[in-house]
């Protein structure tokens, strides 16, 4: 037996072993319960089934425009699509909290220490809903826990006052 049929068998044979070990490993998964694969994979599995669904739908409606067949009107979900959704920290604030990021950043606007509590120094009319404007802005990661305007808050108060500029 030459080197060249040592390294081909040994190659050979290496491949049946991966072949055979990716076989079993499809095996094992067809028989796993999806719902414990979907919490295996830090996934929740009434997500997974709805993805799976909107993509099957999805799939549907692209065969059927393809094969020339009406497509069937999509159905409604009852689920509200935006649940899940969080604020951004790239939002262009809305009117109101453009205010109020000048005005911290001026500090024209205070938050009171350990508080959600907007208090005005100076003049001005302050914010209608402190509690919630200070959550909003906390939760955008636009003011750190004392009321100071972070990095990404001011390029948030750009944005606004670019938009402002554009109206």
């Amino acid at each position: 037996m030459t080197d060249d049929d040592r390294h081909r068998k040994s190659f050979e044979e290496t491949a049946r072993e991966i072949a055979e070990e990716v076989r079993r490993s499809i095996e094992r998964y067809s028989q796993a319960d999806p719902e414990d694969l979907a919490r295996a994979a830090g996934v929740d599995p009434d997500q997974v089934r709805e993805w799976a669904d909107t993509a099957g739908d999805w799939l549907r409606a692209q065969f059927e425009g393809a094969a020339g067949q009406p497509r069937r009107p999509e159905p409604r979900r009852s689920d509200d699509v935006l649940r899940d959704a969080e604020p951004h920290p790239l939002d262009v604030p809305t009117e109101e909290q453009g205010i109020a990021l000048a005005a911290l950043d001026s500090g024209r606007w205070t938050l009171e220490p350990g508080t959600a509590a907007l208090s005005v120094r100076g003049g001005g009319p302050g914010p209608k809903d402190a509690l919630g404007l200070v959550r909003e802005l906390r939760d955008r990661d636009w003011i750190d826990a004392d009321g100071t305007v972070t990095v990404v808050g001011r390029h948030a108060l750009g944005r606004w006052l670019a938009a402002a500029g554009d109206r």
